[in-house]
């Protein structure tokens, strides 16, 4: 599978050192690296669909300063969708209401009808892709439909409500920004942790450091507000346990054999 890495601060920190370990994780992650740097209202993605030790580009921006309150980064082992461009996180999209919304997952989704008419419209070919064009669509038909009311608890309640919809069955860790609001959500044991200090909040697949790290709680979605948290989701019961059948089923529905 593949790794993630997020930051949710009330301040800019420096993570360079942290985010070269995490890159150097890519020797068993090898098909893509990218990272969103969410600062000041806007949404820069810099990604390449080749392994992360391997990226002359990479290694130049890691000897440069990178400082952020609000940021993810993903490293890509491919199970669904070919390696190339369209198919690296961070994805992006914009929603009707001018918001862009950025999103890196860890996972594969095994059964959600709802998002398989969305093979039709992606850019590339991942599940991952097809997960935030089925937020964005969703949001988007709340803005109209409810455009006088649909507030931020409102958009919090719904991205809930949509995790719910696609948990069962399926390894949802996830990493979602909506340009005010950090979602984190994972539903597999020992696959997301966390490094919460005042005022800022790390996570990673795995621990960085030698200490310090937390794993996060399973099957909940919680939000965030630079570094603080303001919302914790209704707890469900859908975790994921690896199946190598589920996974072996899905190499082959994806090569047509």
């Amino acid at each position: 599978m593949c790794e993630l890495f997020g930051v949710t601060a009330n301040r800019r920190i420096k993570i360079n050192g942290l985010l070269k370990t995490f890159f150097e994780h890519s020797v068993e992650h090898r098909n893509g690296w990218g990272m969103a740097i969410l600062d000041d209202g806007s949404v820069s993605v810099e990604k390449e669909p080749v392994r992360a030790i391997d990226s002359s580009y990479l290694k130049s921006r890691l000897n440069g300063k990178i400082e952020t309150a609000r940021f993810m980064a993903h490293i890509r082992r491919a199970t669904v969708g070919d390696v190339d461009f369209d198919n690296t996180h961070p994805f992006i999209k914009r929603d009707e209401a001018g918001r862009i919304w950025a999103f890196v997952h860890n996972g594969t989704i095994f059964e959600s009808p709802v998002i398989y008419s969305y093979r039709e419209v992606q850019t590339g070919s991942t599940d991952s892709e097809r997960i935030l064009l089925y937020i964005v669509d969703q949001v988007n038909k709340h803005y109209v439909s409810e455009q006088n009311s649909f507030d931020a608890n409102d958009r919090i309640r719904l991205i809930d409500k949509i995790i719910h919809k696609l948990a069962p069955e399926n390894k949802l860790n996830i990493m979602l920004y909506d340009g005010d609001y950090f979602y984190v959500h994972k539903n597999e044991e020992g696959t997301l942790f966390k490094s919460e200090k005042p005022g800022s909040v790390i996570f990673s697949t795995h621990p960085l450091t030698e200490d310090g790290w937390e794993e996060v709680p399973q099957n909940t979605l919680f939000v965030y507000k630079d570094g603080e948290l303001i919302y914790t989701g209704k707890k469900h019961e859908y975790s994921y346990v690896h199946d190598d059948e589920k996974m072996r089923m899905v190499f082959i529905n994806y090569a047509g054999l």
